[in-house]
């Protein structure tokens, strides 16, 4: 998107920030911020100095700060937890009967790539595959992998079981030299014998993968007599003739493997990556239960499943169009970014609204200890934090004034021992209990809008700098 006013590029840019580093928060963070600017124009247009106005919101800012330490929890970080915090994050972007069958989807993938009890997994390991067909509710996990492609040559085998893998980055096919380099011949009958030692040294290669295929195949299959299967999932290229090689040896052959799946597929299947066949041997080679391809339309996909403890998975994403697969996406790695954010902060804070009723009574009795014109700011912040109950009540079709001052009451009237949030479905105050915000998700929205509104407050004159037309005078 194409933003021309700097005040607004600002604002987007603060939000890009903020999607990066923790995945959500990006509407919050612009509700926040213009809320803000909003209350302190209030005071500004009245005379008050923006400096003051700043004073008070940094204040207000470091104040909440130590609040959100003391607001938030720490209960067990478990399975059930994750799925409400998930749910959370899903359940604003999506359907709700969406948005719970994908929760299922984004915890199971988390915990599949966690090593041990690991707090920052490796997302990076979680595959997002897309496939238009089908409908929404039919996206899934893949408890390993889904590759874009598949065999290239008609023989070879569609579906394998008990299949050994091997991950390789070998030419298999002639390759130019790096250098101009020329050859002259004496003969035509010289040029063939080029040719054929050029060819020959590539098939001595296949050959050495067509060996070490008989060997463990048939060495497990005389143990206990179930037929295995064999696959070579190479980054670089296979010839025409080795592939043939291959085919006729039962062997299924994927080349130009995409290379952020070639450590995914040493995760999700075993075994190693080899750059040669010099030293090939059985415990190099991965294991999958399931290896089978699969056809729509005009595009090939291999599935890699019934891994060993995978830890590198895929998310299928199915729909009926490119619109719902994207909104699907951008709602899974949100989703993700949620779980990871629970498991690394080891913390949660209440949701529907519960932390900023909390903050603003709590900024309320700061507003009394703030000598001078500074409070005005301080005052300001606290009404600003009101914005998010607000636009949630406004959006479950409540009166937005009626619903925060019972929020307030009832916060007051508890004396701020349990957390009091707003339930969408009544409009009446609950505590929000299974609806949780990531820590770190609140402290850089707070911290990031605070930045961002004081640079804005400080800025007297914006003057448009640039060439400009001179038969236009534009």
């Amino acid at each position: 998107m194409q933003i021309q006013h700097p005040t607004a590029a600002m604002i987007a840019k603060a939000t890009t920030a903020q999607d990066d580093v923790t995945g959500d928060g990006t509407t919050s963070t612009v509700l926040f911020i213009g809320e803000l600017l909003k209350q302190a124009d209030l005071y500004v247009s009245e005379g008050v100095h923006p400096r003051l106005i700043t004073e008070g919101f940094e204040y207000a800012n470091k104040k909440t700060l130590e609040f959100l330490e003391t607001f938030k929890q720490t209960p067990k970080v478990d399975r059930e937890l994750l799925s409400e915090v998930a749910q959370t994050s899903l359940r604003t972007k999506l359907n709700r009967k969406l948005a719970d069958h994908i929760t299922d989807c984004v915890v199971d993938a988390v915990l599949a790539i966690r090593i041990g009890n690991d707090l920052q997994p490796d997302l990076h390991m979680i595959e997002m595959q897309e496939m238009q067909h089908e409908s929404d509710m039919d996206t899934k996990l893949i408890r390993g992998l889904v590759l874009d492609h598949g065999g290239r040559h008609p023989d070879m085998p569609k579906n394998l079981k008990n299949a050994y893998i091997l991950t390789c980055n070998i030419s298999l096919e002639y390759e130019k030299t790096e250098v101009n380099s020329g050859f002259f011949y004496k003969s035509a009958s010289e040029r063939e014998k080029l040719v054929a030692a050029e060819r020959e040294f590539i098939m001595r290669r296949v050959q050495k993968i067509v060996d070490l295929k008989k060997k463990v195949c048939d060495l497990a299959e005389k143990i206990d007599g179930k037929k295995r299967g064999f696959v070579v999932i190479n980054q670089k290229g296979i010839d025409p003739p080795s592939l043939d090689l291959l085919a006729k040896n039962g062997i299924l052959g994927l080349r130009r493997a995409k290379r952020r799946n070639m450590e995914r597929l040493q995760l999700a299947v075993g075994g190693e990556a080899v750059n040669s066949v010099d030293n090939l041997a059985p415990n190099i080679l991965g294991y999958a239960g399931t290896v089978y391809e699969h056809v729509l339309g005009e595009e090939k996909y291999t599935f890699i499943e019934d891994c060993k403890d995978p830890k590198s998975v895929t998310i299928l994403l199915k729909g009926p169009n490119k619109h719902t697969i994207t909104q699907i996406k951008d709602a899974l790695h949100d989703g993700l970014r949620a779980v990871f954010n629970a498991l690394s902060d080891q913390a949660v804070v209440p949701g529907a609204g519960a932390f900023e009723i909390g903050a603003y009574c709590m900024l309320k009795d700061e507003v009394d200890k703030v000598k001078g014109r500074a409070k005005l700011g301080v005052q300001a912040y606290a009404d600003a934090l009101l914005v998010i109950p607000k636009t949630l009540a406004t959006n479950a079709g409540f009166d937005a004034q009626e619903t925060i001052v019972k929020l307030i009451e009832e916060r007051i009237a508890c004396k701020g021992k349990i957390p009091i949030g707003l339930d969408i479905t009544s409009g009446e105050p609950c505590n929000p209990k299974g609806i949780w915000d990531n820590v770190v998700v609140k402290q850089n929205s707070l911290a990031s809008a605070c930045v961002v509104s004081c640079n804005l407050l400080h800025v007297d004159e914006v003057m448009r700098a640039g060439m400009t037309n001179l038969k236009s005078g534009k």
